[in-house]
């Protein structure tokens, strides 16, 4: 069963992403300060995530990490 975007939205969060104001419709950017380009979260929190969309933050968070 695939993870809830609110799920990774929670990940971002404990990994220090803080959310940036923009987007179009239901994207939304996440911006770290050790990252260069942020994390784009499309969809609302009760939508399935897509594997791809998955991997995408999981790079993210692991980038961060010092």
């Amino acid at each position: 069963m695939p993870r809830k975007i609110r799920d990774l939205l929670k990940d971002l969060r404990k990994a220090g992403f803080k959310h940036v104001p923009g987007g179009k419709g239901s994207h939304r950017k996440f911006a770290h300060p050790s990252v260069k380009i942020p994390a784009i979260i499309p969809g609302q929190d009760g939508d399935d995530a897509k594997p791809y969309l998955e991997r995408h933050i999981a790079d993210k968070i692991n980038e961060s990490q010092p």
